[in-house]
C-alpha cells in the first residue's frame, strides 16, 4: 500500500520550494477581493430559479458575497461543523453553492459535493465513506424532495435545506470581516470529488487549496482572462469542469461568476448575451447545432464573448471551424479529470483545426518546445500499461501519467497501489499516443480498459466518436461493443438525429466516415438510433449503458 502521508509531506515541501504552492486559500482570495473592488459583481443567478427552487435569483457584489460566507460560517461552526468535518453538498448551481464554499472553506471543514442527479443508493455510499458532520442540499428541485430524500437514508447526519432551514444569505450586507479564526492551512484538504463512475463505483478525490489553486492558474494561462471579465458557468459546480475552469480562475482574477445548471440551452444562450459573458464552456453536442444552425447563433449578440472552451470528448474539427472563421470565437479543447490532469489545446500550441480537435501538447517533456505555466508546472509520459516502460515512438498507444502541483494525492479509503508509478505520476487509464504528424502532441486514443476488441484488433471508442461527431444532422454520437459469435465483438454507432433530419442509413454512415479517411476494420457495422445518449452526471456518455441498450433492443427484437 502506497503511503499517502509520505507522498503528501514530500510533495508539499517540493512545490513549496519551487513557489508553486503558497499559503493563499480560497476564502484569502475573496477577502483581498472584496478589499479591492467591493461593489463588483461577484455571483449572478439564472433568472429562472424561482422555477428551479422556489427561491429568488441573486445577485453578490463582491462585499456581499465576503459578508455572506462569513455570517454562513458562523452559523456553521454554531451547528457544530468545524475544521476537518466532511459536509456534503447536493445543490445546482446558485449562489447559495458558491457562499457555502467559502464559508465552509473560511472554516477548514471538507466540501463534498455530489450530483443531483444522485440518490438513496449514491447517498448512502457517500456518507459511509466520509461519515459527514452535515448534509446540506434544497427542498425541492423541479419536483425531486432532495431534502426528504436525503433524510430517508442519513438518519444520524444532520439535513439542511437552504430553502427552509439554512439563509446563507442572512449576513450579505452586515459589516463582517475576516476572522482570526478562519483556517489557515493552503494544503489542507479543501474538497473530495468523486470519481465519474462509468467503470465501478465512484472514488473520492481530495484536493487541497494549493492543487485548486495551481488547477486555476493552468486555467488561466490557456484562458487569458481579461480584467473584470464575466465568466458563465453551465457545468454541475462539483468537480474539474466548474472548480478548475470558473470558481477558482474568478477567485484568482477577481472576476463575475455567472451561473447555470441544469442545461437549458434557450436560457443559457440568453444569459452569454445579456450577461454580456467573455468566456464560457460548452458540451460538443451544443457547439456542433450552433455550428450547424447558424441562423440559431445568428439570432444573438454574442459580441462580448471572447472565447469558448469544450471537451470531455473529441471536438470536431469543423466545428471549431465554424467557429472561428465564421462566427470569429476561437475554441478551445479541454482536457482534464478531477485527479488533476489538465491539458489545454488552444489556438497558440494548435492552430490547425483538425488538430486542436483531438490533440493536446505533451507537457513538460524534455525537447518538446512549449512555454508559459502549465509548460512549467505539468509533467506528462506515456508509459506501457503492462511493463511501465515509457513510450517514446509515435504512434505506439500507451497510459498517459502525468505529474504537477494540480495532482492529488491518492484516492480517499482506497490502498492506491495501482494509482501511481513507482515514482509518482498518476496512471490517469486513458491511452494516448504520439502523434505521428504532430509528435510535439498527444492524440486520446481511448480507456485503457475501454476498448473494442474486433476479433483481435483493439479499436479505439473516442477515435471513431471523433468522426461520428463531425458528421452532418447529427447532435450527439457514440459507438459501442456489440457481442458477436465470430469476431467477440463489433462496432455499433449510436446516433441521436438533428431536429427535422432523416436518420441516415448505415451504408451513408460508413461512406462518410471513409471519406473523411477512417479505416475500413473501424467502420461501425450497425446503427442505432436513440433520443439522447445515456450520460453520467458529469456528462461523459456511459458506454456500458449503450451496450445494454443496444443488447435490450436484440433481446426484444427475439420475442
Amino acid at each position: 500500500m502506497i503511503n499517502l502521508t509520505a507522498r503528501r509531506e514530500e510533495r508539499i515541501a517540493r512545490y513549496t520550494q519551487a513557489g508553486l504552492w503558497g499559503q493563499d486559500l480560497l476564502h484569502d482570495l475573496l477577502a483581498r477581493n472584496a478589499a479591492a473592488t467591493p461593489e463588483r459583481e461577484a455571483v449572478v443567478d439564472q433568472p429562472n430559479k424561482s422555477a428551479l427552487m422556489g427561491t429568488e435569483p441573486q445577485r453578490l457584489t463582491v462585499a456581499q458575497l465576503e459578508a455572506a460566507s462569513s455570517a454562513c460560517a458562523l452559523e456553521l461552526r454554531a451547528r457544530g461543523v468545524g475544521a476537518g468535518d466532511a459536509v456534503i453538498l447536493q445543490l445546482p448551481n446558485t449562489a447559495e453553492l458558491i457562499v457555502l464554499y467559502y464559508a465552509l472553506s473560511k472554516l477548514g471543514a471538507v466540501i463534498a459535493p455530489i450530483a443531483v442527479q444522485y440518490a438513496r443508493q449514491e447517498i448512502a455510499h457517500f456518507a459511509s465513506e466520509l461519515n459527514p458532520q452535515a448534509f446540506i442540499t434544497v427542498d425541492d428541485l423541479r419536483g425531486a424532495p432532495l431534502a426528504e430524500q436525503a433524510r430517508a437514508c442519513l438518519e444520524s447526519t444532520p439535513v439542511w435545506s437552504v430553502t427552509s432551514d439554512l439563509d446563507v444569505f442572512a449576513g450579505k450586507d452586515e459589516a463582517l470581516t475576516h476572522d482570526e479564526d478562519w483556517a489557515k492551512d493552503a494544503n489542507g484538504i479543501l474538497t473530495i470529488a468523486w470519481t465519474s463512475g462509468t467503470t465501478g463505483t465512484p472514488k473520492g478525490v481530495p484536493r487541497s487549496h494549493n492543487m485548486w489553486l495551481s488547477q486555476g492558474r493552468l486555467t488561466s494561462h490557456a484562458v487569458q482572462f481579461v480584467e473584470g471579465e464575466r465568466l458563465l458557468s453551465p457545468f454541475p459546480m462539483i468537480n474539474m469542469a466548474s472548480l478548475g475552469g470558473f470558481l477558482f480562475p474568478s477567485a484568482l482574477h477577481n472576476l463575475t461568476l455567472v451561473l447555470h445548471h441544469p442545461l437549458d440551452i434557450p436560457l443559457y444562450l440568453n444569459q452569454l448575451q445579456d450577461e454580456k459573458i467573455g468566456f464560457t464552456l460548452a458540451p460538443p453536442p451544443l457547439l456542433n447545432r450552433l455550428a450547424q444552425q447558424p441562423d440559431m447563433w445568428e439570432a444573438f449578440d454574442f459580441s462580448a464573448l471572447r472565447v469558448i472552451g469544450s471537451g470531455s470528448v473529441p471536438l470536431s474539427p469543423g466545428m471549431i471551424d465554424t467557429f472561428e472563421n465564421q462566427f470569429g470565437k476561437p475554441v478551445l479543447n479541454f482536457y482534464g479529470s478531477n485527479e488533476g490532469i489538465g491539458l489545454t489545446s488552444t489556438p497558440i500550441n494548435a492552430p490547425r483545426p483538425e488538430h486542436r480537435a483531438v490533440l493536446f501538447p505533451r507537457m513538460g517533456v524534455q525537447g518538446v518546445p512549449f512555454e508559459g505555466y502549465a509548460a512549467g508546472t505539468m509533467v506528462t509520459r506515456i508509459v506501457d500499461p503492462d511493463s511501465g516502460s515509457e513510450i517514446t515512438t509515435p504512434g505506439v498507444p500507451g497510459e498517459l501519467c502525468v505529474d504537477g502541483p494540480g495532482v492529488f494525492d491518492g484516492y480517499h479509503h482506497h490502498d492506491n497501489e495501482d494509482v501511481f508509478t513507482q515514482d509518482g505520476f498518476f496512471r490517469s487509464g486513458d491511452l494516448v499516443q504520439i502523434d505521428p504528424e504532430e509528435p510535439s502532441h498527444y492524440r486520446i486514443v481511448g480507456r485503457c480498459k475501454d476498448i473494442i476488441n474486433r476479433g483481435g484488433v483493439k479499436l479505439s471508442p473516442s477515435e471513431i466518436d471523433a468522426q461520428l461527431e463531425s458528421l452532418p444532422g447529427l447532435v450527439e454520437a457514440a459507438v459501442c461493443p456489440v457481442s458477436d459469435d465470430d469476431l467477440g465483438e463489433r462496432v455499433c454507432a449510436c446516433v441521436v438525429i438533428a431536429q427535422g433530419e432523416a436518420p441516415p442509413t448505415l451504408e451513408a454512415v460508413r461512406e462518410q466516415l471513409t471519406e473523411r479517411g477512417l479505416t475500413r476494420f473501424k467502420l461501425p457495422e450497425r446503427l442505432e438510433v436513440f433520443e439522447a445518449l445515456p450520460r453520467n452526471p458529469l456528462g461523459k456518455v456511459v458506454r456500458g449503458a449503450l451496450r445494454d441498450e443496444v443488447e435490450a433492443r436484440d433481446s426484444a427484437g427475439k420475442h
